[in-house]
């Protein structure tokens, strides 16, 4: 999967990032977590690092995005930011998410439950891919369904509309 992202001059406008980390061991907040945020493009490359408050939460991120009027008119160009967020936190699974979708003048709010390394069953990262929308990349076409289902088979049943029972 590839992803082009534009330069920071490209994209004039701000979007913003904040992370809620947490320990899957009865939901506590973690104090301290390390938060990378990087371009999609350039992994590696670390663009702001922030640490999480005692109720594991980060200050909002500023980072660009693109102008808000490509959300408002459907048109070839993305109307969000494309990041990877790392979140780092000795004795935990590291996590990465891959994908991260920054609008503009919008806070994107990142839940994440880290597992203790004693639970993480011998792994120490967790990688997250949230795909291209559908607008923006090629899938494979939809598999072709019959329009006349056979409602007596075993399974279950997808009809191409909203059928109500009678009776209910």
């Amino acid at each position: 999967m590839s992803y082009s992202i534009k330069s920071a001059q490209d994209n004039p406008d701000k979007g913003y990032f904040r992370a809620n980390v947490r320990s899957t061991l009865s939901s506590r907040p973690i104090e301290g977590a390390t938060v990378q945020i990087a371009d999609i493009n350039f992994p590696d490359k670390i663009i702001e690092e922030v640490k999480t408050d005692s109720s594991g939460q980060t200050e909002p991120v500023e980072l660009p995005a693109p102008p808000l009027d490509y959300s408002m008119n459907p048109t070839a160009q993305r109307p969000y930011s494309i990041y990877n967020i790392r979140i780092i936190v000795p004795g935990y699974e590291t996590m990465e998410i891959s994908g991260a979708e920054i609008l503009s003048g919008q806070t994107a709010q990142q839940n994440a439950e880290l597992i203790p390394l004693d639970d993480a069953l011998g792994t120490s990262e967790e990688t997250f891919v949230i795909p291209p929308h559908t607008l923006y990349a090629t899938y494979p076409p939809k598999i072709a369904e019959s329009e006349i289902k056979d409602t007596t088979a075993t399974g279950e049943v997808v009809l191409s509309r909203v059928v109500i029972p009678a009776g209910v």
